[in-house]
């Protein structure tokens, strides 16, 4: 899934270049080309989809050399994780009916790529075999009020895989604690396997609406029509999430409970706490960066800034992101309120700041 525009990583993120396309990690890949390679271990690549706005086609053509058009899925505008998904499985079915899929996010770390493709297998061989819906939740380790929760029940007769018993979105700072303390709830990671039969019975029984809208496209796909049938479904289905939708109203949804170094790398704090850190915790990314006095900083600029000298003086805990055109310097405990800043500027100046 690569149509998100990032807003939360403004104002390096830009509506049209977002977050997906970046290098925000510093390693020459973008977060896309980071995830299109760590499947690369365990698919074909004929076997690998992306679903994007239709505006980033080219870029994810760009990004992914080689990639053919029919693994491009242009969305002509965003309605969430259930409407992309099932468009994406929609046309894997016809491929496939057979298939099991995993679902992944395009913006995502995971630092340890063998422990992760080790719970893929797991999770893939249990759909192969069971008309189940299952995810791959993440152990907490802080409470934190920024992810959804898994409560999960104990086993009975599966290694390693769990039947849900609960879900909750993005809890209160108490709540969290709790859910912390009582060592069976996981951060909820976005990332499903399932077969497309099972998430198909999930979309007839949880939404059927938009299974009847992406059920009668199947004569379109890979077909000259298929652009023109997504426009018009698109304009009549409705906004809603995978976890809303189906993940929270089913009663065949598991979880394995998962650590491989993973962070959904939301915010510019969830990049800072995985970030290298200098002796007084500031993680700097950019040329010609002096701090004196300075602690807890997070600074980012732009890697073709050469000529310009940052200097930081006596000041912590702060966001600093320097773009051509964009300087953001924002106290870290308010970097929530960053979505609604770059909504403001693109309102009170133009949309190439957005």
């Amino acid at each position: 899934m690569a149509g998100g525009v990032g807003s939360r990583f403004w104002p390096s993120s830009r509506t049209n270049f977002p977050k997906q396309f970046l290098d925000i990690l510093g390693t020459n890949r973008s977060l896309l080309q980071q995830t299109y390679t760590r499947f690369l271990r365990n698919f074909l690549p004929e076997n690998i989809y992306i679903v994007t706005n239709q505006a980033y086609i080219q870029l994810v053509k760009d990004q992914i050399v080689g990639i053919g058009e029919q693994q491009i899925l242009g969305e002509p505008i965003g309605k969430n994780t259930a409407a992309c998904i099932a468009y994406a499985c929609g046309k894997i079915n016809k491929i496939n009916p057979d298939a099991v899929c995993i679902i992944a996010p395009s913006d995502h770390l995971i630092l340890d790529e063998p422990a992760f493709i080790e719970k893929v297998d797991l999770a893939m061989h249990f759909a192969q075999n069971n008309p189940a819906l299952i995810t791959l939740g993440i152990r907490p380790s802080r409470p934190d009020t920024g992810y959804g929760y898994i409560q999960y029940l104990e086993n009975q007769d599966l290694a390693n895989i769990h039947k849900v018993k609960t879900f909750t979105e993005k809890p209160t700072l108490d709540l969290a604690k709790t859910f912390l303390e009582s060592g069976d709830f996981l951060w909820n990671a976005g990332i499903f396997v399932w077969s497309v039969a099972a998430i198909k019975d999930a979309f007839k029984e949880h939404l059927p609406e938009q299974y009847t809208l992406f059920h009668d496209a199947y004569d379109s796909y890979f077909t000259e029509k298929e652009i023109e049938t997504i426009k018009g479904i698109y304009e009549q289905t409705r906004s809603v999430s995978i976890d809303y939708g189906i993940m929270e109203k089913a009663n065949n949804v598991y979880v394995i409970p998962s650590e491989f170094g993973w962070s959904d790398l939301g915010t510019w704090t969830s990049l800072y706490e995985i970030s290298p850190k200098d002796d007084n915790e500031n993680a700097l990314n950019g040329k010609n960066i002096m701090t004196y006095n300075t602690s807890g900083c997070m600074i980012h600029t732009s890697q073709n800034q050469t000529n310009k000298i940052f200097v930081f003086n006596g000041v912590k805990d702060l966001i600093v992101i320097d773009t051509p055109d964009v300087l953001l310097i924002c106290d870290k405990n308010k970097e929530q309120e960053v979505k609604d800043i770059a909504t403001d500027i693109k309102i009170k100046f133009n949309e190439k700041y957005s």
